[in-house]
């Protein structure tokens, strides 16, 4: 599954702990003898050296250390010279005990149908399961001799632990009509294989190497079988994996009716039914999984199906088996289909905030983090901020506490950061709890991390949208169709669940972030030109941010025009750059519904740090692939009159080498777009002196 991770199975032990170390010795166990001879006599120092007696006969009495000395002298000499060997019955001693042992083990092994084989594929198995030791040549051919022993043997090998592998090995580096042919053997025991301990990882094998065709029949196995083996602790995995990597969509549509009652499962025909089962290709076209349809469709069976999808969604919440695609994809179906306010439509948001523990910080949600990064699932979670109240937001925000970061680089989870940003009242909770975060405003104590982490954010599709949200809101580059669908949907709720305007809340949101953003595009400037997605940011941190003091930006930014325009590796060479300098120089961005450009209040100025930087290379730039900036110079409502002066003046002296670059050296080269633009206006009389 995209942007989630499955967890471990509990364990009862407990990570990270040590026993503690004592200066105890321990004791060993106590010596016994199995049979020992007489050679001591009666007074019981046989075991004492001769030092020993002379010590004792001094008078010195024995110490515990001399007993035990003692005692493994005796020891030692009895097991080494007078020590006869420990006899079992039938006079067998151990070690020819298990001997036999083993050998009848093995014999007993060797009884077992298919014993042989197996005993040889596992052989060959070992030597293929070590990738990088094994040359090409070599596993085609001990591939080819696997095939050769399991073939019509397949379903004898998949049901035991150990041979099972020897299957998925084989699956591994097969070919496809390889592949082909192990399904085709196992046809009718996938569903058993998916339940097995052992055998769930075969079947995760077919999905994950599987072609188109092999992939049907897969699919297929499962058909009427979902909602029983969703609920299943090995089975559920293997169901969901089907679903979410290999099923079409009208198989997925399949599969998910299912969930809404025994009628809409699609059962394999038995041999002695006389129905028919319809084709896949028939179902996809008359049916579907929207389940307002179907309630439109069929009103007086509303209560049942809700009744039996809630039982089976709640089922799992219970289980704590929340990761699940099929499952997300069913809760928004469930959602979509209840009226805003009624009882079933609060009952399933309690069951979401049911998941969260309430008296731990930060405890539980596990359910809310599983659906943020599902499509449905992260639409879900977007409607339930929507919805919710000022109380249920904050609870919801905080259980995103330590993944915001990972939420920001999923093209699902981002969204519900946007939607929070966007809903949440408190402005000074969402700027702590998430656009802090994701500025690393927190916990980075070093500066250059902190900027290496901001700038792979700000250069990605999906971690930028976040933090840019605030600054462009639903502009066309930044935010897509089906994106800003959903965020239309949850401004209309909105209207009806919060009570700050949207602007105002913009306002506050601008006057937190607008210090970090401004200093980050100062620092960073020259390695975010070189991306169109950096040029973008830059162009909205400058024009959008209402912090007063714009002057450190805007001469880093300015800085990147030095030098010649016409040289490589310059930023006028840069197509995105030299659509951020011109408009930077407009001092707004462009309304295609006026035919305008809008100001910013307060005025930008940036021709002001611009200007003093290029104007000794007017007329190369007017010649560059960034012409547009000199345009923009001449055109711009946020340019003093004097500088427009100077520019005239400048380009005047120049206006051969413009005219030639306008025209192009030819079909090919149609010429230079912005020097034809200036030389056409100065022959419509345009009066800017070329």
């Amino acid at each position: 599954m995209s942007g989630f991770k499955r967890k471990d199975a509990p364990s009862g032990t407990i990570s990270g702990v040590k026993k503690q170390k004592t200066s105890v010795t321990k004791r060993g166990k106590p010596w016994i003898a199995i049979e020992q001879t007489d050679s001591g006599g009666e007074d019981g120092f046989a075991n004492f050296s001769d030092e020993e007696e002379e010590k004792m006969a001094a008078g010195g009495a024995a110490t515990d250390e001399d007993l035990q000395a003692a005692k493994l002298n005796g020891h030692s000499k009895a097991t080494n010279e007078n020590a006869k060997p420990f006899k079992l019955e039938n006079n067998t001693t151990s070690a020819e005990a298990h001997a036999k042992q083993r050998l009848l083990a093995k014999e007993r092994k060797a009884s077992k149908p298919n014993a042989d084989a197996i005993q040889r594929s596992k052989r060959i198995w070992e030597r293929l399961r070590r990738k990088s030791h094994v040359p090409a040549d070599e596993r085609k051919q001990l591939v080819a001799e696997l095939f050769d022993i399991i073939t019509s043997r397949v379903r004898d090998f998949v049901f035991k632990h150990d041979s099972v592998r020897v299957i998925q090995c084989a699956l591994k580096y097969a070919n496809q009509e390889q592949r082909r042919v192990i399904v085709e053997e196992l046809k009718g025991d996938l569903r058993a294989l998916s339940e097995s301990r052992y055998g769930k990882f075969l079947v995760a094998k077919m999905v994950s190497s599987g072609d188109a065709s092999v992939n049907g029949l897969v699919v297929e196995e499962f058909y009427g079988h979902v909602r029983r083996l969703i609920n299943h602790p090995e089975a559920s995995w293997i169901v969901d994996d089907i679903y979410r990597q290999i099923a079409t969509a009208g198989q997925k549509t399949m599969m998910l009716r299912e969930w809404y009652g025994a009628e809409f499962a699609l059962f394999h025909r038995k041999a002695s039914s006389s129905v028919a089962r319809p084709k896949l290709e028939e179902v996809t076209e008359t049916t579907t999984a929207d389940l307002v349809k179907i309630l439109e469709k069929n009103p007086e069976k509303r209560k049942p199906i809700l009744q039996y999808l809630l039982q089976t969604i709640n089922s799992l919440i219970q289980k704590k088996m929340t990761g699940f695609t099929m499952l997300h994809d069913a809760m928004l179906q469930y959602f979509l289909a209840l009226n805003p306010g009624s009882d079933e439509h609060t009952e399933l948001l309690e069951i979401l905030k049911g998941d969260i523990d309430k008296e731990t910080e930060g405890g539980g949600g596990d359910l809310f983090r599983n659906l943020a990064f599902t499509k449905s699932g992260s639409r879900l979670v977007c409607l339930a901020l929507a919805y919710g109240s000022a109380k249920d937001r904050k609870m919801i925000v905080r259980t995103f506490k330590d993944t915001i970061e990972t939420m920001a680089f999923d093209q699902h989870a981002k969204m519900v950061l946007v939607t929070a940003v966007d809903v949440v009242d408190d402005t000074k909770m969402s700027y702590k709890s998430i656009l802090s975060e994701l500025l690393g405003q927190h916990g980075i104590t070093d500066e250059t991390q902190r900027l290496d982490r901001l700038e792979a954010m700000i250069v990605n599709l999906n971690a930028r949208l976040p933090i840019l949200y605030p600054l462009a809101g639903m502009v066309k580059w930044l935010v897509s169709d089906a994106e800003k669908a959903l965020l239309n949907d949850v401004h209309s709720i909105r209207t009806k669940t919060s009570k700050k305007e949207p602007d105002a809340r913009r306002k506050e949101l601008l006057s937190h972030i607008s210090a970090p953003l401004l200093d980050f595009a100062a620092k960073r400037a020259e390695n975010l030109v070189q991306s169109s997605f950096g040029c973008q940011f830059l162009t909205e941190v400058l024009l959008e941010t209402e912090a007063e003091e714009k002057a450190a930006a805007k001469t880093a930014v300015a800085a990147l025009a030095a030098s010649d325009p016409t040289e490589e590796g310059h930023a006028a060479k840069n197509a995105a750059a030299g659509r951020m300098l011109k408009t930077l120089v407009l001092g707004g961005q462009f309304d295609s519904k006026t035919k305008k450009v809008e100001l910013t209040e307060p005025r930008l100025g940036f021709a002001d740090a611009l200007y003093p930087v290029i104007k000794d290379r007017m007329v190369e730039w007017a010649c560059s692939d960034s012409s547009f900036v000199v345009v923009g110079l001449l055109e711009s409502e946020d340019v003093e009159e004097d500088v427009k002066v100077e520019v005239k003046a400048a380009l005047k002296k120049g206006r051969k080498r413009i005219e030639g670059v306008a025209k192009g050296d030819g079909k090919e080269d149609r010429g230079n777009a912005g020097a034809r633009i200036l030389v056409g206006r100065d022959l419509r009389g345009w009066g800017w002196g070329l």
